[in-house]
């Protein structure tokens, strides 16, 4: 199943309710886009697996430098936890 690598967003079960009450599992599945996201402080394009709303969020924030930092490692992937390791050391130094 799809999950987006920047926020940890994931599918989740729900619950649809007809008029007689009759209670149906289904699954609400996130946004999630293959999508190139410019660098500015690595200078490339990275490649990631992004919810729609956290490619809002980047826009919102200001990059996707500024979004990555400020992210905590707990939610990333482990490819977008070495690309904000990369991103720290090139601000850093």
């Amino acid at each position: 199943m799809s999950k987006c690598e920047l926020t940890g967003k994931a599918p989740i079960v729900k619950n649809l309710i007809s008029h007689s009450n009759i209670k149906t599992k289904t699954w609400a599945k996130p946004n999630v886009q293959k999508r190139r996201l410019f660098s500015e402080s690595l200078g490339r394009f990275v490649t990631l697996l992004v919810a729609n709303s956290a490619i809002r969020s980047i826009d919102h924030v200001g990059g996707f430098d500024r979004f990555i930092l400020k992210q905590p490692t707990t939610v990333l992937s482990k490819r977008a936890r070495s690309v904000q390791q990369l991103v720290r050391k090139a601000v850093q130094g």
